[in-house]
């Protein structure tokens, strides 16, 4: 994917301020309108220009998009870094569906990823939306973290900049990826004094270097030898609650799945660990493993492209 230099696009440079882009937004804006300007290439020039405006006028997408534009390097290939958006703490919540579709995979793939919630009263504080990742384990023994959220605001220059804050959050055993955890009273005063604002935190998992999420249901490839497969066996099988005994049964495939009901993530009901199985062939690094694996070819007689009828 093609990073997009909003700055280029709108033709000012990085420190400019708020009122800087929008007078060169108007200026573009009127000369590439599809209603003026005829030439081929205006109306994706029009929606490139409100693209990048949409972005650089909004004090906290900008702040997001300038801290990401600062680990880009030109030539460089784009893809958004893993935990993308953690710990940015904003009063919108991400662009819907609908408005992401509306403009390029770049800005969707940035601005696209959180649930947008209700609208809060007017006279109540604004709410406010942060992404965080905590690891796996946590859904399953809950606990407390301590987060670190950064808010985008304008500094006296008129440029953004964040302001930090740490909360300590308390992490509900069986906790699910893309829950809302409400924090009361976290987000923007009220006026006059009305109400302050919710913080809303999105919980995602950390990667695991074991196990694939899917709700509540875990997946682990559990690696076995070749006799195992063909023979069954009894193998030993790493769970989140402790390490458990399994049966493999005799004439077992590479990708078969064993199913151990409840040992996913807590909850009414829990979730299912699934133990996906992968045959491992042992190297023929010595002459005694290639002698038998000489052997196997000369009196099994196997054939693993009879199937296909050659």
């Amino acid at each position: 994917m093609e990073f997009k230099d909003y700055y280029k696009t709108l033709g000012v440079e990085r420190t400019a301020t708020a009122d800087d882009i929008k007078s060169a937004y108007r200026k573009l804006a009127r000369k590439h309108h599809p209603d003026v300007n005829k030439e081929p290439g205006a109306e994706a020039r029009f929606k490139e220009i409100g693209e990048a405006y949409e972005v650089l006028k909004d004090t906290e997408k900008r702040a997001a998009y300038d801290d990401l534009g600062n680990r880009w390097r030109e030539g460089q290939d784009f893809t958004p870094p893993p935990e993308w958006g953690a710990g940015f703490e904003s009063t919108q919540g991400g662009a819907s569906a609908t408005e992401a579709a509306d403009y390029s995979d770049f800005f969707s793939s940035l601005f696209g990823n959180y649930s947008r919630q209700a609208e809060s009263a007017r006279a109540r504080g604004e709410d406010h939306y942060a992404k965080i990742f905590i690891p796996l384990e946590d859904a399953f023994r809950g606990g407390t973290q301590t987060i670190t959220l950064r808010t985008p605001q304008l500094n006296a220059q008129g440029r953004p900049e964040f302001r930090e804050r740490s909360l300590n959050v308390q992490i509900p055993k069986g906790v699910r990826e893309g829950q809302h955890i409400r924090l009361a009273g976290q987000g923007t005063p009220g006026i006059t004094g009305a109400s302050p604002g919710d913080l809303y935190l999105e919980i995602h998992f950390h990667p695991h270097k074991l196990y694939q999420v899917q709700g509540r249901d875990l997946s682990l490839s559990l690696p076995i030898a070749p006799w195992e497969a063909a023979l069954g066996a009894t193998a030993k099988a790493p769970t989140p609650n402790g390490v458990v005994e399994v049966k493999i049964p005799p004439g077992s495939q590479n990708g078969r799945k064993l199913r151990l009901k409840g040992r996913g993530i807590p909850g009414e009901p829990a979730g299912d660990l699934y133990l996906i199985l992968e045959v491992v062939l042992p190297p023929a690094d010595s002459e005694r493993a290639q002698k038998i694996y000489h052997t196997m070819a000369q009196e099994l007689a196997f054939n693993p492209r009879q199937a296909l009828g050659v």
